[in-house]
Formats: C-alpha cells, sequence, structure tokens
C-alpha cells in the first residue's frame, strides 16, 4: 500500500508572516495594557483581526498573539481558553468575509459575546452592559483602526509584491 505525502499549505512566507503578526499583537497588547484589558477595554492589538480578510495565513499568528497576551496580562485560564479561542474564530470568520467592512463584524461580535460574557462574571460587572462594553471598543478598534489598516495593505505594493 502507498502511503501519501504529506503536503503542509503553509509556506516558510506564511509562518513568518503569522509569526510576524503573533508578535505584533503581543507588543501592541502589551504597549496599551491599560486599556488592553478589563471590563471595558479598547484593545489596540485587536484591530490585527482584520487582516485575515486579505492574508489569511494571519489566523494562526493572531490566535498565538492573543493566547500569549491573556497569558501574562488577562483573566487567567478562562481569558487564556476563552478569548483565544473567540479570536481563533472571529479571524476565520473574518476570513470568509466578502468585504473589508463586514470583514469587521465576526472580531466585534464574537468577542462581544465570549469575552464579555466571561469577562463580567470575573469583573462582576452586569453581563449585558459589560458586552456592549466590549462590543463598543471593539468596534471603534476594528472600525477606526482595523478597516483603514486593511484598506491601506490592499493599496499596498507590498502586498502585491510580496505576498
Amino acid at each position: 500500500m502507498q502511503r501519501m505525502k504529506r503536503t503542509c499549505s503553509f509556506s516558510t512566507k506564511d509562518i513568518t508572516i503569522s509569526a510576524m503578526v503573533a508578535g505584533l499583537y503581543v507588543v501592541l497588547s502589551f504597549a496599551f495594557a491599560p486599556i488592553s484589558y478589563g471590563p471595558m477595554q479598547f484593545r489596540v492589538s485587536e484591530a490585527l483581526t482584520l487582516l485575515p480578510f486579505c492574508l489569511p495565513q494571519t489566523v494562526p499568528g493572531l490566535f498565538v498573539g492573543c493566547l500569549i497576551s491573556n497569558m501574562i496580562g488577562g483573566f487567567g485560564i478562562i481569558d487564556i481558553v476563552f478569548g483565544s479561542a473567540a479570536t481563533l474564530a472571529a479571524a476565520v470568520l473574518t476570513s470568509k468575509m466578502p468585504n473589508v467592512w463586514l470583514a469587521a463584524i465576526p472580531p466585534i461580535v464574537v468577542n462581544a459575546v465570549v469575552v464579555g460574557f466571561y469577562v463580567a462574571i470575573l469583573s462582576a460587572t452586569p453581563i449585558i452592559p459589560c458586552m456592549l462594553y466590549i462590543g463598543a471598543g471593539q468596534a471603534g478598534v476594528c472600525f477606526l483602526l482595523g478597516v483603514p489598516m486593511v484598506m491601506a495593505l490592499k493599496r499596498s505594493a507590498f502586498i502585491q509584491k510580496y505576498l
């Protein structure tokens, strides 16, 4: 019986880009730490969750970056598991969106519901207001930072030439 050869769908370039996104996510989370964590947050690093719209290979990097950020500065094991999973789910959904404006919706909704729920419980904040706070911060980051970033990347020669 012949064995099928396994092939990896990620190239070295894809892995490198994903690793750079993970590092950038961590750096941004800690550079803006006072506003990155808690029931009311504006996590600047979450603007990167729009990258999978034009760079699907960044999905693993977003997951790893969020995982590391939550390990060091988050709400413990619940944040590490569920916050990172929420970012992963949002990134995968973002990669499937038809335009950049709709690409901002998954990170907003997924984080508002998932992160808002457990942060409310862990911080003794009412659930609905906490979900709204998390969603509003996420919407601000995604629409004010993420969408312009993606639009600039899509116009850049870098994307056309190297990716």
